[in-house]
């Protein structure tokens, strides 16, 4: 039996994470800022969605989570490749691509979305200037329509920055009914060149909520004081 119980946790590390999940991949022409914010009903969410490089893109990869999208996204996306490109290229060597579901931005805001056909409902995306929102498993399809709009607005309003506009995109997100198993976890990644502690490295904003009732909320309270602590 105790073989068995081990076996079993080994196959779940190493066997693709279901995340389930409503994402946000963005940037902004003004700063450079690239960024990813995502909320879900899974542990952690922050270690398996959000990957971004400065000066080179970001990328979101959910549904059943493949973390290579990210890993190998950035790397197609330094490369040269536009994320459309990098994206088209990934998904033409997955045989699970219709499980998969991804966002990709690049530095020059050229952005992407796919959602396989085999996603769970209700799952899709939108592709607005500069961003997408996608999500899987979710209450509707007014869940992404609810941070689009909400994105957009925030980035027209002229106040705060990249990280702001996309808490703005995730609370409307969560207002419209959010993953409609509950909320767990919620991240914030947000890069700039030189702009992490030290300057030496591009961790801008790297934010995570493991395990709380309300993610998206305790997040929001993270970034306030993350602005206060490093103040520039």
């Amino acid at each position: 039996m105790r073989f068995l119980f081990v076996l079993l946790l080994a196959v779940r590390a190493f066997a693709e994470p279901h995340v389930h999940t409503f994402s946000i991949v963005a940037f902004d022409p003004k700063t450079g800022d690239l960024g990813v914010a995502v909320e879900s009903k899974y542990f952690g969410v922050g270690s398996v969605v959000p990957w971004a490089k400065a000066g080179v893109g970001a990328v979101a990869t959910q549904a059943l989570g493949k973390m290579r999208y990210g890993i190998d996204g950035l790397v197609l996306m330094e490369q040269g490749k536009s994320a459309p490109n990098a994206l088209a290229e990934l998904l033409g060597k997955d045989e699970r691509r219709e499980v998969r579901q991804v966002g990709m931005i690049d530095a020059k805001g050229r952005v992407v979305s796919h959602t396989g056909a085999e996603c769970i409902a209700w799952a899709g995306n939108h592709v607005g200037e500069n961003f997408t929102v996608q999500g899987n498993l979710l209450a509707g399809e007014d869940v992404v329509k609810a941070m689009a709009g909400a994105f957009e607005k925030a980035r027209a309003s002229g106040e705060g920055e990249l990280a702001e506009w996309m808490m703005r995109a995730l609370e409307a997100g969560q207002a419209a009914g959010g993953d409609r198993r509950g909320q767990q976890s919620a991240a914030l990644l947000v890069v700039r060149a030189n702009g992490g502690p030290g300057g030496d490295n591009d961790r801008y904003i790297d934010l995570r909520v493991e395990d709380h009732a309300t993610p998206i909320v305790e997040l929001s309270r993270l970034l306030v004081l993350h602005r206060r602590f490093y103040r520039r």
